[in-house]
């Protein structure tokens, strides 16, 4: 199921264990894995940050673990790229259904797609594994990006 996400994910923009002060702290840093690894153009970050504003991704999930799985408009994407965090802290991130519900967040996925229709079908892709929590533990404790490809790939 999780085949998308593994071709996709770029290993230079996956953070594990990130210590960030909050969502835009966040998004920041998997914005700039993107970008020095050539999929994403420099605006965007700000585009990410801007679009959360407005329609927030936080998911709250059924175990310990919330997700968010911010994006933006394809014309800040050069190439189609998949940038994952876990964070060693919580932050706050809104929730995209209620969004004045906060959610604290320690699994993020960055999705950076040049085509709006595949921004629907990897985010049921990324939404499938999150209804996992087996698959959620393993991405919290892995070490590397092993640990996360193996994860993924048995999701």
């Amino acid at each position: 199921m999780a085949n998308k996400i593994l071709e996709l994910l770029v290993p230079s923009a996956v953070c594990l264990r990130l210590t960030a002060t909050d969502s835009q702290e966040v998004i920041n840093h998997l914005s700039k894995q993107l970008l020095d690894a050539g999929y994403v153009r420099d605006t965007f970050a700000k585009a990410a940050m801007d679009r959360e504003k407005v329609m927030p991704t936080g998911l709250p999930l059924s175990g310990d673990v919330n997700a968010a799985i911010p994006h933006t408009e394809i014309e800040h994407v050069i190439k189609c790229g998949l940038a994952l965090a876990t964070l060693e802290q919580p932050v706050v991130f809104h929730n995209m259904v209620a969004k004045d519900e906060e959610v604290n967040v320690r699994l993020v996925f960055v999705m950076a797609l040049d085509q709006p229709k595949a921004q629907i079908e990897m985010l049921r892709e990324i939404a499938g594994v999150l209804q996992r929590p087996e698959v959620i533990g393993k991405l919290m404790e892995a070490e590397n990006y092993k640990d996360i490809h193996a994860a993924l790939e048995a999701a």
